[in-house]
């Protein structure tokens, strides 16, 4: 069929529906709703056979949904309605929560439903719960509906006619719905009302006597103060005392700014708290923020970081650069980067970058400074010699987390992530991190092109299916860890391991041979030192934007088949 995906952006969850959908052969075209009229023009040229609606702000328009079938994305269990779904199952502490797939009609949320899915809520941030939870059942549940819409013979059930759906009508969250009392709320208090704030809007309070939002929180074990006292700082987090304990808060946005890791965003205030740094570097045992991690599991190494949104800094480079080399000298064989819950890699820290703009310093500096960082590390990757590399993808990747990733020997993949292996929507960007020989080697020249013209979303199966990854593995986080863990155990304990250690040195030496590293990367921060420093600003433009989050004017032409001008509909 021909569906047209309408959507406020396009974000985890759309690009996963648009990647499935085109897997299973239907022709996708996206348009963002940025106006009424904007939307049926795309309705008028794109024809579609059905409109599926991921993401929206607001309701379409009578016009729209009288004429064609709309299929509303909603968050929430079947009965519920309102704006703030995922927002008030976590605030009251909900065990199952669910996605439902209904009809757009006049009054909203209230339409016939064509499908649902539940899932069981984990104690988590409202973004995780969104890309991974939600995500899984929203696409369970529009697979469903398309597939029962297509049969041309399914009658989708009136809301009414359910027997005592759980769900209700439930406002707009507000501030005041969820604010804090540090010295009354509790860790477990606290740390609900701020997963459920996180991502947008964030939780209003203040730190250091400045109203701000909060972001990012996470429990500590151990340290303790005087409830509402900022205890101390750890990297970019900064922990406040509850009355039982605790949080640490990893971001902050001030007043009239951005978002940004906490001891940044009050760097000078910042300065003034003591630092709380783990007993052990890279290891703890103890329920605590950090956002690089350590272990081992005989002769496997298993390196994590958490890196908020997957985005990294100069700085986070630099530390998990030499978190590698300290876990190269480890009595080990195989080496797994985990990356984070959510996200592997997001690449280059687009808000660190746009607030070195916003003082005294450049944002041209700072990207340089930034992706020099990530060349390095992924040199470090491609140059480990006595381990067989690992990249465990448990969390999409974008960008130059893409082939951070591949500068691994393998990249096993989890079965629900989304890959985005391309850099031009930053402004342009034309990339490093040594994709250039990265990415041919693997797909070959001319899927390489395609990859970085197309720049559309790989789902994981796609990706293997065109050798960018090398193992697509189950879509369960839990089960995901436990075999990324026997896989691995299994390749250090092959009695072929030395001579596969041996063979990647080899092939190294050959490629060293024909085309130095060093050459590659010339040649990309050739092109990225025009982006950062060249007369066309579109990358600085296109950075600004989206760390302001300004709303979208236009929807981007490769999504947006349909306004395309050799696009014809048949």
């Amino acid at each position: 069929m021909r569906i047209l995906l309408l959507t406020h952006a396009f974000n985890s969850l759309t690009q996963r529906l648009a990647a499935e959908l085109r897997q299973r052969g239907h022709d996708i075209s996206v348009e963002f709703d940025i106006a009424d009229s904007v939307t049926e023009e795309a309705v008028a040229l794109f024809a579609p056979d059905l409109i599926v609606a991921p993401y929206l702000r607001r309701a379409i328009a009578p016009a729209i949904w009288s004429r064609h079938v709309c299929l509303i994305v909603h968050p929430g269990i079947v009965g519920d309605r309102g704006p703030s779904a995922l927002d008030w199952a976590i605030q009251e502490g909900q065990t199952e929560w669910g996605v439902t797939v209904l009809q757009a009609e006049a009054e909203m949320d209230a339409g016939p439903v064509w499908a649902s899915a539940s899932f069981p809520m984990r104690a988590v941030k409202k973004s995780s719960l969104y890309r991974n939870e939600v995500t899984q059942a929203a696409t369970t549940a529009v697979l469903q509906a398309v597939q029962r819409f297509a049969s041309g013979n399914f009658v989708p059930q009136a809301l009414a006619t359910f027997t005592a759906p759980r769900g209700r009508l439930r406002p707009l969250m507000k501030q005041s719905d969820c604010s804090l009392n540090w010295e009354r709320d509790d860790s477990a208090t606290v740390l609900r009302k701020m997963h459920a704030a996180d991502g947008f809007p964030g939780l209003a309070d203040s730190l250091f006597g400045e109203p701000c939002q909060l972001f990012d929180a996470w429990p500590e074990a151990t340290l303790r103060g005087a409830a509402g006292t900022l205890l101390g700082r750890r990297e970019t987090a900064l922990l406040r005392a509850t009355v039982d304990g605790a949080v640490w808060i990893g971001h902050v946005k001030r007043n009239n700014s951005i978002k940004l890791p906490a001891s940044l965003a009050f760097q000078r205030e910042a300065l003034a708290l003591p630092e709380l740094p783990l007993e052990s570097y890279w290891r703890s045992d103890a329920a605590t923020w950090q956002d690089i991690a350590y272990a081992e599991q005989g002769a496997v190494g298993f390196l994590h970081f958490e890196f908020y949104n997957g985005a990294m800094s100069t700085t986070q480079c630099e530390r998990l650069r030499y978190a590698v080399r300290w876990a190269r000298q480890r009595p080990t064989q195989v080496l797994l980067l985990m990356g984070g819950g959510d996200f592997w890699s997001n690449g280059i820290h687009l808000n660190v970058i746009e607030a070195a703009s916003l003082g005294q310093g450049s944002a041209a500096d700072e990207s340089w400074r930034n992706i020099n960082a990530m060349n390095d590390l992924a040199l470090e990757l491609i140059n480990t010699q006595q381990h067989i590399t690992v990249a465990a993808l448990g969390g999409n990747s974008g960008a130059g987390g893409c082939f951070l990733a591949r500068a691994c020997d393998l990249v096993w993949t989890r079965e629900t992530v989304l890959l985005n292996p391309h850099y031009k929507n930053m402004g342009n960007l034309y990339g490093s991190e040594y994709w250039t020989y990265l990415l041919p080697r693997r797909v070959g020249l001319d899927a390489a092109s395609a990859i970085m013209r197309n720049r559309q979303p790989l789902t994981a199966q796609r990706a293997l299916e065109i050798g960018f990854t090398d193992a697509c593995l189950s879509g369960d986080a839990t089960a995901f860890h436990s075999e990324v863990a026997r896989r691995a155990a299994a390749l250090a304990a092959a009695p072929d391991l030395a001579l596969r250690i041996a063979a990647k040195r080899e092939a190294r030496e050959r490629d060293e041979a024909v085309k130095p590293l060093a050459a590659y990367r010339e040649e990309e921060l050739s092109h990225m030192r025009r982006n950062f420093y060249g007369f066309d600003p579109s990358y600085h433009i296109a950075r600004h934007h989206f760390v302001h989050k300004s709303p979208a004017s236009w929807t981007p032409r490769h999504l947006a088949r349909h306004r395309d001008l050799g696009w014809r509909g048949s």
